[in-house]
């Protein structure tokens, strides 16, 4: 029988730090994965395994679970709070102790025992065997342009070697993910799915809320004082735009572009466009009698 010890499957120690186990499995996943080890069912067990236990020892919830309760802590609907008190209340009583439980079945991410590709011997407790389940649902995280977010894209993922196309709807969000089916750990019924976070590569001095877009521009002091056209690059694709800066504009002073924002549900938000007054700089003596001359005009 293949360890139960999820810490002695990935060969590290019980306390070791996040990054410690990420890299374990990394090496071991790349040596048993199917595709560098084909018709090995042993490699491809151990690749379950390796997969399995990164998986519970990377979320910090199910780790703390599994360090208190081990396989149990992990089953589907398992009550924390009650197995504390059936455990205190035991212990109190002097008679049977909570030492942890050899019982396990259905959890998050399917039976254990199939997930983990007949870790434990491929059968439930009491010697009856796991229906067929899907693989456990992996994540990953891809970062995408703000152009990207705003008029959506085609784009290609590399997947254990294979380049796999999926779309990136206009408006996304951070708060959203992209599912690709089947592209998740193996299981006996078929693969998981594979769940990517979406992380948006905002331009400096650009933020977003909600579905605004705000963008600083720089303005210089005379554009500022006497009005004038400043140009500026879009976030989306328009290329460059061109901006009427009102007479005696104030640093700080925000302008709106209406609909050119990100898209949602109502059609697209709102460009807001600050005025970011540039001072210039230096110690020449003719620019210094020019800023004596300005200051005298200040109230």
């Amino acid at each position: 029988m293949a360890d139960q010890d999820l810490y002695r499957v990935l060969g590290v120690a019980r306390d070791a730090p996040a990054d410690e186990i990420k890299k374990a499995y990394r090496k071991l996943a790349r040596e048993f994965h199917p595709d560098r080890n084909p018709d090995n069912p042993k490699a491809e067990e151990r690749f379950k395994e390796v997969s399995a236990a990164h998986a519970v020892l990377t979320d910090e919830k199910k780790r703390k679970l599994y360090d208190e309760f081990g396989l149990d802590g992990l089953r589907e609907g398992f009550d924390a709070d009650n197995m504390r008190r059936y455990r205190d209340m035991g212990a109190g009583a002097g008679g049977f102790g909570f030492q942890g439980f050899e019982g396990f079945g259905g959890g998050g991410f399917g039976d254990l025992d199939e997930l983990l590709g007949g870790l434990f011997g491929g059968r439930r407790a009491g010697g009856r065997r796991a229906p067929p389940r899907k693989g456990a649902d992996r994540e990953s995280e891809v970062t995408i342009t703000l152009r990207d977010a705003i008029e959506g894209a085609d784009l290609p993922l590399n997947i254990n070697g294979t380049v796999v196309r999926t779309r990136v709807p206009p408006g996304i969000n951070e708060t959203q993910r992209i599912r690709l089916a089947g592209h998740g750990a193996p299981g006996s019924a078929g693969p998981g799915d594979l769940l990517l976070n979406i992380k948006i590569a905002t331009p400096d001095r650009c933020t977003r809320d909600g579905d605004d877009l705000l963008l600083e521009v720089p303005v210089t002091v005379g554009k500022a004082v006497r009005g004038g056209a400043v140009e500026f690059q879009a976030p989306d694709a328009a290329g460059t735009l061109t901006l009427n800066v009102p007479a005696g504009t104030q640093s700080g002073r925000k302008l709106r572009l209406k609909g050119r924002g990100m898209p949602g549900k109502g059609g697209r938000g709102n460009l807001y466009v600050r005025m970011m007054v540039q001072v210039p700089t230096g110690d020449d003596p003719a620019f210094l009698e020019l800023v004596d001359a300005l200051e005298a005009h200040y109230a």
